[in-house]
């Protein structure tokens, strides 16, 4: 299991700790960040829940030099500075699991949470398009794909929540497939709920907050 915990201070720069391991048939990981301002089968469940504490790192605001990792908030007002998210993903025999905690977010509200294609950066729209184990052949980087025989929850990683009155929240979706080496490298915050209909299926809304995630 490799674990990453992110905690940003502005003007503040902590180590980063780092524990890894690997197998044969398993594989997870777990990272953390703390956020700054700049198919067969799906099993998912969203309760409010506090974060799991892991190994502490540190991120930069975007124009504030280059990092390793990125954690980015877009919009304050839903993702907080201070604001916390966890993501753990596990494969083992062909399924994956990934589970999302978070707190400190805006309280009461609904979000759209993704697994996307690229890094994240100071730009809403670095991230890419969402990581698609089927990839839609008519999805073009103007135009990401919205048809529902490939923006649904068996064929990318949707991860949508409500927080609760402290802002917390938790989702966990498990899928009959494993990613790709290199190809799923963000989790971005989206501002709605994702829709599933034709023309529209996958969106959720404008991009609120980005964090790296090596898949």
């Amino acid at each position: 299991m490799h674990t990453r915990h992110v905690t940003l201070v502005v003007g503040v720069s902590l180590t980063v700790l780092t524990a890894a391991g690997c197998g044969n048939d398993d594989s997870s990981t777990d990272v953390s960040a703390t956020v700054q301002t700049p198919p067969a089968s799906v099993e998912t469940t969203t309760t409010g829940m506090p974060i799991v504490p892991g190994s502490e790192g540190a991120f930069q605001l975007p124009g504030d030099g280059a990092g390793d990792d990125n954690a980015f908030t877009y919009d304050e007002a839903a993702v907080p500075v201070g604001s916390s998210v966890n993501i753990e993903s596990e494969e083992e025999g062909g399924r994956t699991t990934v589970t999302f905690n978070a707190t400190g977010l805006a309280p009461n509200r609904d979000f759209g949470v993704h697994a996307h294609t690229r890094l994240c950066g100071p730009q809403p729209s670095d991230s890419g398009p969402h990581y698609q184990n089927d990839v839609d052949p008519a999805a073009t980087p103007e135009k990401p794909s919205s048809d529902p025989a490939y923006a649904n929850p068996q064929n990318e990683i949707w991860l949508d929540v409500t927080t609760d009155e402290n802002g917390n929240a938790q989702a966990s979706t498990t899928v009959d497939w494993e990613f790709r080496d290199g190809e799923a490298n963000s989790v971005v915050l989206h501002a709605q709920h994702t829709m599933t209909g034709p023309g529209q299926a996958g969106m959720a809304g404008d991009r609120l907050a980005c964090i790296d995630e090596d898949f």
